[in-house]
């Protein structure tokens, strides 16, 4: 809470000093050593933010946050914002004397990207659709074509001449988003008929969206918007449309029924989730003939449905409210498919049942110790499942008979193989009716590529891989796995990457490790372009897959949550320490990132082992975790005790505060930190990494840079442009560099 009595008028920060211009900087300080560079950088004095008292009693625990009242709902608190924008200008002038370098590294990372370029079409009905970028356009078109006798193939998708079929630009966001600082389409979903297309506009970057209908050919809107809703919206057939609300604290709490041409108003209510542990999701089958509506908790998820043809019925169970099973669902023919998950199977199995009967199931495949079932694709003679072993991703395809005739046990599946040793991989849109399979594939050095595999044959084809300009060859660049080993002999993997040309492995290499950890979230070695920029410059990049995610099955999740939370935290220590014993780099050249609950692992790391890490960086860090989950206000705390605890209890209160990163800072040496933050963040409220800086430059005892970058019309995920966002990429590389004092002078 704010005391707006106590902070008006008042100056609750120290504006910063210049720094020396870059021009002057490049040419005059070229060659100094760092010291004589920190030494420059302190005649720049950050922002102090002013210290007002503020006492939160536990358990007769007493925590003092003198930075509370940076904590603004509202977001339009003077002081506050005059804060963040010092914190903002701090960094530029901090910045300043590599700014040529930030934005040679932003043209670099940007001349990689084919800028005119098309995504592989998504047949539905009668079209193709797809989207399309332009040159020096941030945002993305969405078109469609007819399918003609020339098109039936994707093959000839694009066949050119008189009689081509024109091409329908649907909706230009480049367009929607003038006059925006933010902009983003979190939803486009064409009716069953393909006369209507839905979307979801985010003009803010708070994830509070606003749903359009329009005339697909014309352009022109269908009825009112819809107001204060989610992304998660299906169609009910051609005339109407479901779609999820939030409560006071943001969670998707109801689902509707929306006809079309109707006022909000006037919609009818499927559900009200009242449990505020848990919210609420909509999944159509690929059959199209059913929608799932799931209510879920961290642990729990159970499901209803609805048949389209027949929505006069309502909502009906499908599998029942129990804790500790989490259920899915699609359908085929008169069966549901449901995977399922408990403590007793808790890699997962899958089950069906009759639509008759939903309460009978049949095994349909088995719970496996070392394999976990992650998700299930199902067609109308095959099922597609998803897989995880050794921590690498899997698809295996079964044959299903007619639909009509009995099923059994799945058997005799059909795995797809992969051109790498580690890789990522993710379920696609396909055609129900077909026997093609299309899925995402890509590696830390393979591009983002799209596969349609013939589920009959057995054959991959590959349908369109993301360009990459400047002379990238994959052939350069090696990559690899590696096992880390806790203090509990737990063997951690981790991927690595780097360019065999460059890369000495003696030690002396700079590197950058990433980790995130939690949530079961799988953070699989997938491309990313701009991370050349520093691998094309002699670093190693490396992804510790740590306790808390899901990489190696539902255990990894469980080990590292909770009460074993610190786990996620060892995890990471023990890899960076493996990665210097065996010479990817040593203590002066090792960088980490972070992002989210990956930024809470980094503020823990930094607490716990600060003079492992030459540099770090922390974005959109959740790093004031014990306030947060005492704040049942704030968007997403009730749904998050299942994830961290509930600090309401004096076991996981104390335990919460003995790595929660804002209350552990204390008076030691840091290495070179960059945090970053979104002021229009509803699952991080920017105040908590302002908080964390503000409590580090009052605590810490070094003269290490220290800098702050809060994007004042952003959210959680940074700015919506394509390039934009690159901006950020830039940013934190120059920064990296910066700190290991890697930044070439401006004559070489």
């Amino acid at each position: 809470m704010i005391f707006p009595s106590l902070l008006s008028g008042l100056l609750l920060f120290s504006p910063p000093l210049p720094l020396p211009a870059a021009a002057s900087f490049d040419s005059e300080y070229a060659g100094r050593s760092t010291a004589a560079v920190r030494l420059l950088s302190s005649m720049a004095a950050p922002p102090v933010a002013r210290k007002v008292r503020h006492e939160m009693e536990m358990f007769g625990d007493v925590r003092v946050d003198n930075y509370y009242w940076l904590r603004d709902d509202s977001r339009s608190n003077p002081d506050v914002l005059s804060y963040l924008n010092s914190e903002n200008e701090y960094t530029d002038q901090a910045m300043s004397s590599v700014k040529q370098f930030e934005d040679k590294l932003y043209a670099e990372i940007r001349g990689r990207i084919e800028e005119s370029d098309i995504s592989a079409p998504i047949r539905r009905g009668s079209y193709y659709y797809y989207e399309k970028t332009l040159q020096g356009k941030e945002y993305i078109l969405h078109c469609r074509r007819l399918i003609t006798d020339e098109t039936s193939s994707v093959h000839d998708f694009m066949p050119i001449g008189p009689e081509a079929p024109k091409e329908q630009v649907i909706l230009d966001e480049n367009v929607k988003a003038q006059g925006h600082v933010y902009y983003r389409i979190g939803a486009f979903k064409a009716s069953p008929n393909n006369k209507l297309i839905a979307y979801a506009e985010d003009i803010k970057g708070d994830e509070i969206y606003t749903v359009y209908v329009i005339d697909a050919d014309k352009g022109t809107a269908v009825g009112n918007p819809l107001k204060s809703v989610t992304s998660n919206i299906e169609w009910a057939g051609d005339d109407t449309l479901l779609y999820i609300t939030m409560d006071e604290i943001l969670r998707p709490d109801k689902v509707w029924s929306h006809k079309l041409l109707s006022e909000q108003s006037s919609d009818k209510c499927l559900y009200h989730e009242k449990d505020d542990m848990f919210s609420v999701d909509l999944q159509a089958s690929e059959s199209k003939q059913y929608i799932f509506v799931g209510s879920e908790s961290k642990n729990t998820r159970f499901l209803y449905y609805l048949d389209i043809c027949n929505q006069e019925g309502g909502l009906r169970t499908l599998t029942p409210r129990v804790y500790g099973i989490d259920t899915s669902a699609s359908h085929r023919g008169n069966h549901f498919f449901i995977k399922r998950r408990s403590e007793d199977f808790y890699n997962s199995e899958l089950v069906y049942c009759s639509v008759d009967n939903p309460s009978e199931t049949k095994m349909l495949l088995q719970h496996r110790e070392s394999v976990k079932i992650q998700d299930f694709q199902l067609f109308s003679g095959h099922i597609a499942v998803y897989e995880r072993e050794n921590g690498l991703p899997i698809i295996t395809m079964y044959s299903l008979p007619p639909i009509g005739e009995a099923i059994g046990p799945l058997r005799d599946g059909r795995t797809i193989d992969f051109i790498d040793s580690i890789y990522s991989v993710e379920t696609e849109e396909s055609e129900f009716s077909s026997a093609i399979l299309r899925f995402a594939y890509s590696s830390l050095k393979t591009p983002p590529s799209v596969y349609d595999y013939d589920m009959n044959s057995g054959i991959s084809v590959l349908k369109k891989m993301k360009p990459v300009l400047g002379g990238f060859e994959s052939s350069n660049y090696v990559t690899k796995r590696e096992w880390a080993v806790a203090s509990d002999g737990t063997k951690i993997p981790i991927s690595v990457l780097y360019n065999k040309n460059l890369a000495k492995l003696d030690g002396s290499d700079p590197l950058l490790l990433y980790g995130y950890g939690s949530y079961e979230a799988c953070i699989d070695p997938s491309f990313k372009g701009s991370l050349l920029s520093l691998v094309d410059r002699g670093f190693i990049y490396a992804i510790a897959h740590i306790r808390g995610g899901g990489e190696m099955g539902r255990k990894w999740y469980e080990d590292g949550k909770l009460l074993k939370k610190i786990n996620t935290f060892t995890d990471f220590i023990a890899s960076a320490e493996y990665l210097i014993e065996n010479k990817y780099c040593s203590r002066e050249k090792l960088s980490i990132n972070g992002r989210s609950a990956g930024g809470l692992l980094i503020g823990a790391v930094l607490n716990m082992r600060p003079d492992l890490f030459k540099a770090a960086v922390a974005m959109v860090p959740f790093v004031d975790v014990v306030t947060t989950m005492l704040d049942p206000t704030i968007p997403l705390t009730t749904s998050e005790w299942e994830e961290w605890g509930d600090p309401r209890k004096r076991e996981y209160y104390y335990y919460m505060k003995s790595y929660s990163p804002f209350d552990n800072v204390r008076a030691q040496n840091y290495p070179n930190i960059l945090v970053t933050a979104g002021l229009n963040d509803p699952r991080v409220l920017y105040s908590e990494p302002a908080k964390f800086v503000a409590k580090l430059r009052a605590t810490k005892t070094d003269d290490n840079m220290l800098l702050f970058k809060c994007e004042l019309g952003a959210g959680h995920f940074s700015k919506s442009g394509r390039f934009e966002k690159l901006r950020e990429d830039a940013l934190t590389y120059a920064f990296i560099l910066k700190a290991l004092d890697l930044v070439p002078h401006a004559s070489s």
